[in-house]
């Protein structure tokens, strides 16, 4: 025992000797500090951390700035979210292929991020850019704007609403679901009350102004075919009087849009583009293998399916997890 602890003391005493050998040959051989390498050292600690997050941000969590009003209440603009990149698969880059997607789909209600559809596309490099300032900087700095200088919106943030094989309907703003293998529609409230799902989806516009809206439409639609509006019957022309007059843009778009091929197709039955155009309004959108139909909570102040239709689930970017900013409404958003 006693030969063991010797060899032990022996052992310590020649690492000690050793070590401060070394760290007395680092001073002696120093070199001494100048601006130049202060700078590159810090530089260098940036770059890397910005190449972490970056990351961090591509394979594990990506920061996301609610940017519209499309999710009010459940996300006010401006709210900061952490969004799970790996429930639906792994991205290998961003807008890239995605690989471990077996038994990682959409489910039913999920508060997803995907990528715009009607994002127009500015080239690889711009799109790897932005990003990466983006990302380095925790999403304080966008560089993606709009010409009028408003953040472009390559990510949007809804909900998963329907689902392959259903078609989604909307009357006056109200949705209703066939469910795959129906024949029969169910209203949106009674769905979401039978599966236990969110209530958080809302309506705004009241009911009373949907036949001013129609009456709209129906005007526009005369105006598009050619006709003069005054031809229009009169109860139409006093509905618009009596509720719209005056204003710039219909509460409901989408109820406007109906409401004009409606009128464009009857007034002129011979006119395929009219009746194509307002089939898709009257047959409601059917969602296809593998896609998702996503659907703001705040109905009727957000650019959603309705305008831009289903999208491929493998362009579904994540899902949102978390809110971290505010401060006072940091909660856990999963199960919303």
């Amino acid at each position: 025992m006693e030969h063991f602890l010797s060899f032990i003391e022996r052992r310590t005493e020649a690492f000690l000797t050793h070590r401060k050998a070394v760290k007395q040959w680092e001073a002696d051989n120093r070199k001494p500090r100048t601006f130049l390498g202060e700078l590159w050292g810090w530089i260098d600690a940036l770059l890397f951390a910005i190449i972490v997050v970056i990351l961090i941000n591509q394979y594990l969590f990506q920061l996301f700035v609610i940017p519209s009003p499309s999710m009010v209440h459940t996300l006010e603009i401006g709210d900061r979210v952490f969004v799970g990149k790996n429930s639906y698969g792994t991205e290998l880059y961003s807008a890239g292929k995605k690989i471990f997607t077996d038994n990682r789909k959409v489910h039913r209600d999920n508060i997803i991020t995907f990528y715009n559809p009607e994002y127009p596309n500015k080239g690889v490099v711009f799109n790897v850019l932005s990003q990466f300032i983006y990302s380095g900087t925790f999403t304080l700095v966008n560089i993606d704007r709009n010409e009028d200088g408003s953040p472009a919106e390559r990510l949007l943030v809804k909900r998963a609403v329907g689902f392959p094989g259903e078609v989604v309907r909307f009357d006056e703003g109200n949705v209703s679901i066939r469910k795959a293998g129906s024949s029969t529609y169910e209203a949106e409230e009674a769905f979401r009350a039978d599966a236990g799902l969110s209530t958080a989806p809302h309506r705004s516009v009241d009911s009373a102004a949907y036949p001013g809206i129609k009456a709209w439409g129906t005007l526009a639609g005369y105006r598009d075919s050619g006709l003069d509006i005054n031809l229009a019957p009169q109860y139409i022309k006093n509905a618009y009087q009596s509720t719209m007059a005056g204003k710039d843009y219909p509460d409901d778009f989408y109820q406007f849009e109906e409401s004009r091929t409606r009128a464009m197709a009857l007034l002129n039955p011979a006119d395929s583009e009219a009746r194509s155009a307002y089939a898709k309004y009257a047959n409601g959108i059917y969602v296809g293998r593998d896609q998702v139909l996503p659907l703001g909570d705040n109905r009727d102040d957000s650019r959603d399916g309705r305008y831009f239709g289903p999208v491929w689930q493998k362009n579904v970017n994540g899902r949102v997890l978390f809110r971290f900013w505010p401060l006072h409404r940091i909660s856990y958003l999963a199960n919303k």
